[in-house]
């Protein structure tokens, strides 16, 4: 499982591990979570870095609609997992 350290603005680093990841409307997903053994709780990212960028910005996908596309597309490839909606 690939291990990945996001810095926000402001905070400190945070390193999160990758689930899965997806491409949905031309839009760049990655399922993470802090455990690395994949229990616990999971974040939905949106990569909305500009084209060309060397670095990827993300933001925690909060639009619901969105959210339940891109989560029904992360559990049909994790069979073994099932994801629910805070």
């Amino acid at each position: 499982m690939e291990k990945i350290v996001f810095t926000p603005e402001e905070g400190e680093a945070v390193a999160l591990y990758v689930l899965e990841q997806t491409r949905l409307g031309g839009v760049d997903y990655i399922l993470v979570t802090e455990s690395a053994d994949g229990d616990g709780e999971a974040l939905v990212l949106k990569d909305i870095s500009e084209q060309g960028e060397t670095e990827a910005l993300y933001e925690i996908v909060d639009d619901d609609g969105e959210l339940e596309a891109v989560a029904s597309i992360f559990s049909e490839m994790l069979e073994d997992i099932d994801l629910e909606k805070d």
